[in-house]
């Protein structure tokens, strides 16, 4: 029996994503581990590799296509002994299933796997479905009873259900191992059978707000890549649900610079940016306040025990956060070396999702850019994120005296559920110890 290739998830938080290519045309014999296509996500290009043998047997969406929703079938790949004829009856419409069904002649071993791509135990389960099914002319996905269990029917008697408003839930089966065919439909049908329920409005759902014109002029209309789709999503979320509270700080960068310049000038094979110190103070304050070392969990409060830091990159289209794992752990050399790789690989669209996602803390600097002071907006679920403005020359008072430093500012924007005001003071008080004694990040 044909197997099924679905738009996968390739993060938690993926919904839909485009096809970008496929490196497999239909035709091509495949072997587990093959790639067959690229997916471009909200964050990355990732490959898609065969898990099944067999050969490409049929492609139901092009490359190039955007916005495929997760588990809608992309290909069809056939088993070994197959041909083309057993691709009678699949689309990109609904879960495939073998065009012999139609007349609903199901065999023994169809009616009780319901699926060659499903293994025993996943056999009453109802299939994942990423779209509503058509309501005319489509049989749609298997429906399920409200227990989860899939109710097994012929495509035929499914699109019959569905044109005339039937509830299979009603339909006693009598094909095979008690699957509803096109007999029994029509025999519910005759005598009244029970209605399918009318989808459901979402009343509580607000209404859209109206969309505000554009003002007078010439523009040109750019269509939002699927990152900047999740961005906006994303951050409005963190706007609207997340109490943000924010603290500012100053500190004096001269005796770090001046580490800097004798670090770098002992090896070739590492170049550390203030940026590299940054990522390790943040990481040993947290330890230092491992309780701010958390996120919000809905009713609870989620206190994790590594203490990663996700930095803000760059890219084409919006940004990416990847993290440094364990950055207490991690000596400022191979801090700097893993974030350039880090940084490189984002910008090329090649990191894996296990490389951008986790981690309580962010940090996002754009002193580079000479920009002073900002507040940063936080990466639900996290909890907090430290905005770097630029070090530059400033006029100080030491010892009752005028002098001159390079100073930095960074604010910190905190989750109000997670976070105190005391708590991100104290957090502050250790990144800034760090920062103007550097040698402390040394012991």
């Amino acid at each position: 029996m044909p197997i099924t290739i679905t738009m996968p998830a390739l993060s938690p938080t993926m919904t839909e994503g485009t096809l970008a290519n496929w490196q497999a045309k239909e035709g091509d014999t495949v072997s587990s581990g093959d790639v067959l296509a690229e997916i471009e996500t909200d964050k990355a290009t990732m490959e898609v590799e065969a898990v099944d043998e067999g050969t490409l047997g049929k492609i139901l969406i092009p490359g190039g296509t955007e916005n495929v929703a997760v588990n809608t079938p992309i290909a069809i790949l056939l088993e070994e002994g197959e041909d083309a004829s057993a691709l009678d009856g699949f689309d990109a419409g609904s879960a495939p299933e073998p065009a012999r069904e139609e007349s609903d002649g199901a065999s023994k071993d169809d009616a009780e796997k319901g699926g060659k791509n499903k293994s025993a135990d996943d056999t009453p389960k109802p299939e994942k479905q990423s779209a509503a099914p058509d309501t005319k002319g489509s049989s749609g996905p298997a429906p399920v009873t409200k227990d989860g269990e899939r109710i097994f029917s012929s495509p035929l008697a499914r699109r019959i259900a569905v044109n005339e408003g039937l509830d299979l839930k009603s339909v006693k089966g009598t094909g095979p191992h008690g699957r509803i065919i096109k007999a029994d439909v029509e025999k519910a049908i005759a005598s009244g059978g029970a209605k399918a329920a009318a989808p459901e409005k979402a009343a509580s759902a607000p209404a859209p707000a109206a969309a505000t014109p554009p003002p007078e002029g010439n523009y040109e209309e750019i269509p939002l890549t699927s990152m900047r789709k999740t961005i906006a999503r994303r951050l409005s979320e963190a706007k609207q649900t997340i109490p943000h509270f924010y603290l500012t700080i100053e500190c004096e960068l001269d005796n770090l610079l001046a580490m800097r310049k004798e670090l770098n000038a002992r090896s070739d094979d590492y170049k550390i940016s203030v940026n590299d110190f940054i990522i390790r103070a943040s990481a040993l304050a947290l330890k230092k306040v491992p309780t701010a070392n958390a996120c919000w969990g809905g009713d609870k409060i989620l206190q994790y025990k590594d203490f990663d830091v996700s930095v803000a990159v760059a890219i084409e289209g919006g940004l990416i956060t990847p993290v440094v794992r364990n950055a207490d752990q991690k000596g400022l050399a191979v801090v700097s070396n893993e974030m350039k790789e880090l940084a490189g690989r984002a910008k090329e669209g090649k990191l894996m999702p296990e490389e951008y996602q986790g981690g309580c803390f962010s940090i996002s600097n754009l002193g580079m850019f000479g920009i002073k002071e900002f507040s940063a907006v936080i990466n639900p679920p996290q909890s907090a994120i430290l905005a770097i403005g630029a070090g530059e020359q400033r006029p100080v008072v030491k010892d009752g005296a005028l002098a001159i430093a390079t100073m930095m500012s960074v604010t910190l924007s905190c989750d109000h559920r997670v976070i105190d005001g005391a708590l991100g003071a104290e957090l502050l008080k250790h990144f800034k110890g760090y920062i103007e004694e550097p040698l402390t990040m040394m012991l």
